[in-house]
């Protein structure tokens, strides 16, 4: 039975979550005339039999209240799922526009987009129609600071076998992942809320720290609704009453004002808080056997109790924190039970079992939304394959690559190998033939192989690299650089990194293009006999045919490759296929004229 595709399965989520909401919203109307009609029945109940009983009028009013807030938060609940599936019908609209490769309008990761980077840059790891914007999918800020960084610097080894278990396993989890997403999307978790709730735990418990406290408030508490009972039942005068309620209230002012600097410090996160506890019990509750998940879990536990149970404990606290902005929460809660004091002690006592452990929270979400994001990668693209590496140095040798941003309908593969060390491979070509292309299909298939990710290719074995690349060059008006001094200040990086005897892979694309012909060319020439002496490996396109007979002089050291045009007439056919040798097709005067430039 053949497996059905990517767009198909989008499209069968669509509609059952589109059946779904449909549900929800009818669902939605039928308990807001339930909230409608119970609040008629009980005012009319009420009134009934308070005009005929007096006082037990009341009690239809505390059963119709109950009723109603059991229904509130039926509707609660209900919206709740109406939003979740609106966004799950978005995500899977979203993925279909992507299998399209209408991907402009999605974040492109420019904030993480470093000034100065080995490759980033060259390859357009972030910005627009950059590899981010296509391929990320995480909504924390976490999750997409770890893709950028995974992206940036390559994983170990062991690290990318692990995490390709861990993604061939996630998935299949296609519902599973979606609605991790989901639950990220409804309410973005920053930075700045770990940052905030990272500085409280690192704080000391200053107040309410002695063990005497709880004690004082429960016989506090007990002594304060005391006398409001006997106060109800006419043991205590109400003038009496009156001035010990403000003796309570006068004591719970005093008591309660060092807990104003903590709750302003934890304001605000609540929501973020709420999304943290979805996300983590979401990824406790799903058993997985990857070793690399489990690990995360593992290091997201506190002992017996799970992550979730903390975090939904914190939740709670902060709640129940928020009464103090009220006016019950002022007059009621904290005159008679000092309810200010009592959050106090509990968000201490939370603090003293979870200070090392909240990180581990962030993290993880933040590590399941990458395997998520690379999972969604190997589900679209079945066809791309997962890279294997070896600890020869230094190997290159990939099947069918091709450039994963270039539509899968007008991309064009080509293999290529280089192995060993002191191996230049120099490409030839014709203008627009698609040199640069190539250089950037190996450099980008290069990241997402080292970030654990499937590459572009039928088969890829390669080993730990360090990629290097200078390709695209700009001058800098602000440190007052010219385009052929920012070359320079590159290529002085990568030769400094050589001379480490780092295991760098470099890609060069249009040597010293900045100065003139002869000093361009005699500089291409010593540069390379460079990387050769120093046993680097480079892959080299120039438009210097020259470079290629340096083959005689270092063998097979230098490997020629070209890629050639078709020329009929004045109109010019491409193939974008690597070929071995050098090129012997030019372009650049035919294109020259039409332009209008008048060649003799």
């Amino acid at each position: 039975m053949q497996e059905q595709s990517p767009g198909t399965t989008y499209k069968k989520l669509i509609y059952k979550h589109q059946a779904h909401l449909k549900e929800l919203l009818q669902k939605r109307n039928r308990l807001g005339w339930g909230r409608l009609f119970v609040f008629l029945l009980t005012a009319f109940i009420a009134y009934k039999l308070f005009v005929s009983a007096g006082l037990i009028g009341l009690i239809p009013i505390v059963i119709g209240f109950g009723l109603l807030l059991y229904l509130i938060s039926l509707d609660t609940t209900n919206n709740n799922q109406i939003i979740n599936c609106k966004t799950l019908i978005k995500i899977n609209e979203e993925e279909l526009q992507v299998l399209e490769d209408n991907y402009m309008q999605r974040e492109n990761g420019n904030s993480f987009a470093p000034e100065q980077h080995d490759y980033a840059n060259d390859l357009d790891l972030f910005g627009h129609a950059s590899l981010f914007q296509w391929l990320n999918r995480c909504h924390t800020e976490q999750g997409r600071m770890l893709l950028a960084e995974n992206l940036l610097h390559p994983l170990p080894v062991s690290i990318i076998m692990q995490r390709q278990e861990a993604i061939k396993e996630v998935t299949h989890e296609i519902e599973w992942r979606q609605q991790l997403q989901s639950y990220a999307v409804q309410t973005a978790v920053t930075i700045k809320t770990q940052e905030k709730a990272a500085a409280w735990l690192k704080e000391g418990d200053i107040h309410y720290k002695s063990s005497a406290w709880k004690p004082f408030y429960i016989i506090y508490s007990f002594i304060t609704l005391g006398s409001l009972v006997a106060t109800i039942f006419g043991y205590i005068p109400v003038p009496f009453f009156t001035s010990l309620y403000l003796l309570y209230f006068t004591i719970s002012i005093i008591l309660s004002r060092n807990t104003a600097e903590p709750y302003i410090q934890l304001s605000g996160i609540v929501e973020e808080i709420a999304t943290l506890h979805l996300l983590v019990k979401w990824i406790e509750d799903k058993p997985f056997q990857s070793s690399l998940v489990n690990q995360y879990k593992q290091q997201a536990g506190t002992g017996e109790a799970k992550a979730a149970g903390n975090i939904k404990e914190l939740k709670k606290i902060l709640d129940r924190f928020d009464l103090r902005v009220s006016i019950v929460g002022r007059l009621f809660f904290n005159a008679f039970l000092l309810w200010d004091v009592r959050q106090m002690i509990a968000l201490n006592e939370w603090r003293s079992r979870n200070r090392q452990h909240l990180n581990h929270w962030f993290n993880m979400v933040a590590a399941m939304e990458v395997l998520h994001t690379l999972a969604t990668l190997h589900f679209n693209h079945k066809d791309w394959a997962f890279p294997s590496f070896t600890n020869q140095h230094l190997v290159f040798d990939g099947k069918k690559i091709g450039h994963p941003l270039i539509p899968a309908r007008s991309r064009v593969t080509n293999d290529f190998d280089i192995k060993g060390t002191g191996v230049i491979g120099l490409i030839t070509g014709s203008n627009m033939a698609g040199k640069s292309t190539f250089l950037r299909s190996i450099g980008v298939n290069v990241v997402l192989a080292q970030a654990g990710a499937p590459v572009c290719a039928d088969s890829l074995t390669l080993s730990p690299v360090c990629l290097m690349s200078s390709m695209r060059i700009a001058d800098n008006l602000a440190e007052n650089t010219s385009t052929f001094y920012a070359e320079l200040k590159k290529l002085k990086t990568i030769i400094e990194a050589v001379n480490r005897h780092e295991p760098v892979f470099i890609l060069l694309d249009e040597i010293l293009r900045g100065t003139n012909s002869m000093d361009r060319h005699k500089g291409s020439q010593a540069l390379i006999a460079q990387l050769v002496k120093q046993n680097a490996v480079a892959v080299i396109a120039t438009h210097d045919l020259e470079l290629a007979k340096m083959e005689k002089q270092f063998g097979t050291s230098i490997e020629n490759y070209h890629f050639d045009v078709q020329v009929e007439g004045e109109e010019l056919y491409f193939d974008y296929k690597l070929k071995e040798g050098v090129c012997t097709s030019l372009n650049a005067s035919i294109l020259m004229k039409k332009i209008g430039i008048e060649l003799q």
